[in-house]
């Protein structure tokens, strides 16, 4: 029989080499169902260990302490929000609640239960009060951490298009997967890929929800770029993220498409920032695409960002927010070193240019309206957020050496790009620019009359109009 410093030391060796193998394998926590099952199971056990080796309720405390302080090392290389030290701001508080609250529920917990229980199992019993009270706790505990890895073991689904595509799947691009959304009524219709918006942006439940209408003409696929979503874990594959793989990532998928639905080449339509990797990839493989569509195109990302601080400090002034001002001042105009730099401007560019939403599709909410859908598994939307910074933090600042006046002067395919009437200033001034300068074959610009920087969401049926015009202009 074990002697009882040898049990405690056994039991010590099992947290730390739990929270090592935490860290490395899960540098910002569980991402996936399997993962957080794996998480509670492990976390429960081997707290359960700590509990009978040392008889004393003090391994609650002692076991979860060390396993987040092995965890915290071994995760030392990964950066940004979600894993870096708490920041003192609203991102900040929600990086934390979601990061390490996250992990503190699936892995945390457990171990205290498992603790609790073990150090029970291993203690003579006390008073029949104090240990119905006891034994309640750590059943209440345990359903909490029971319902929470039920729930986020829920499988992620899309609804079903009889006769045709309708999936959830990944690509191997490399050291990594990038995760997709294959929707379509006729598997030999033309080929849409769509590369989102933002670093780290979860675009499903948007395509799907309103852009139903285009599954009837094109398979059309939604990437989750990675960083983002169901590509959150990619983040962390090697070579690190950055603009040039974010091209080379368009066009692994692309290939990916082409393959395998016998097609030379596909449509490609990209979004925002997102506009940027497209307009590349199609400037660099111009044999691979039918046509490119952007939509609130994206130019020169550093202008653009000193536009909205100009217009945000003025807004501000004229306002009499002194404290937005005086923060704005303080940290002066961007670029900036990271992300939590670029939080004033991200939190207020909606009210400098707000205008009249009541007649579009997507409301008030944006994008964020568009999370509480099946495509997404619980994990997923618990981490939009993160995921938003984490990328953000990793790639942005690679993505502004470029500046599409310069750097892609001519596109070899039929262009068109879709713009809100009301899209902000820092974008649509550059673009103008750029579009009255590029060379292209066709060259089209269509506007939404009531639509800011997402027209395909917020004016669908119209958007779905000029996407059948464009499928009719380059069959």
């Amino acid at each position: 029989m074990l002697e009882p410093m040898t049990k405690k030391v056994a039991a010590a060796v099992l947290i730390v080499g739990w929270g090592i193998a935490a860290g490395l394998w899960m540098p910002r926590g569980p991402l996936t169902g399997a993962q957080a099952l794996w998480s509670v199971g492990l976390s429960a056990a081997i707290g359960g260990l700590a509990g009978w080796a040392s008889r004393s309720r003090w391994a609650m405390l002692v076991a979860p302490a060390a396993f987040v302080a092995a965890l915290e090392l071994a995760r030392w290389p990964a950066h940004g929000p979600s894993v870096d030290g708490v920041h003192l701001s609203t991102f900040g508080i929600a990086a934390l609640v979601a990061g390490r609250g996250v992990q503190g529920v699936v892995s945390v917990l457990p171990m205290v239960v498992g603790a609790a229980y073990g150090a029970a199992r291993g203690r003579p019993p006390g008073r029949r009060i104090s240990r119905y009270l006891r034994r309640t706790g750590v059943a209440a505990l345990a359903a909490l951490v029971a319902l929470a890895a039920a729930a986020a073991a829920v499988p992620a689904r899309t609804a079903a298009i009889p006769g045709g595509v309708a999936e959830l799947t990944t690509v191997d691009v490399g050291d990594y997967r990038l995760g997709l959304m294959i929707r379509g009524h006729d598997t030999s219709a033309p080929v849409l890929l769509y590369v989102p918006g933002a670093p780290g942006a979860m675009e499903m439940g948007s395509v799907r929800r309103y852009l139903g209408a285009l599954e009837e003409q094109f398979v059309v696929v939604t990437l989750d770029r990675r960083g983002g979503g169901k590509s959150y874990a990619a983040l962390d594959g090697s070579p690190p993220v950055g603009l040039e793989n974010g091209v080379a990532d368009t066009i692994a998928v692309t290939n990916y498409l082409r393959s395998r639905f016998g097609q030379d080449r596909i449509y490609l339509m990209a979004h925002s920032g997102g506009s940027i990797l497209g307009a590349l990839a199609v400037a660099r493989h111009p044999e691979l695409y039918r046509a490119y569509v952007g939509v609130g195109q994206a130019v020169d990302l550093p202008e653009t960002d000193r536009i909205f601080y100009a217009d945000i400090l003025a807004w501000a002034r004229a306002n009499g927010n002194t404290s937005l001002e005086r923060t704005l001042v303080d940290r002066g105009p961007p670029p900036y070193p990271n992300f939590f730099d670029y939080e004033p401007i991200i939190t207020n560019t909606t009210g400098v240019y707000e205008y009249d939403r009541t007649r579009n599709a997507e409301g008030e909410a944006g994008p964020t309206g568009n999370l509480d859908v099946p495509e997404y598994t619980l994990l997923e939307k618990a981490h939009t957020l993160n995921s938003m910074m984490d990328t953000w933090q990793a790639q942005y600042p690679d993505m502004q050496g470029v500046d599409l006046r310069t750097d892609v002067p001519r596109l070899s395919v039929p262009v068109y790009f879709m713009e809100g009437a009301h899209e902000m200033r820092g974008l649509a001034e550059p673009f103008a620019q750029w579009y009255a300068m590029l060379d292209a074959p066709t060259k089209r610009l269509v506007v939404f009359e009531t639509s800011g920087h997402r027209p395909m969401f917020e004016q669908p049926d119209r958007f779905v109009d000029a996407m059948t015009q464009l499928r009719a202009e380059t069959a």
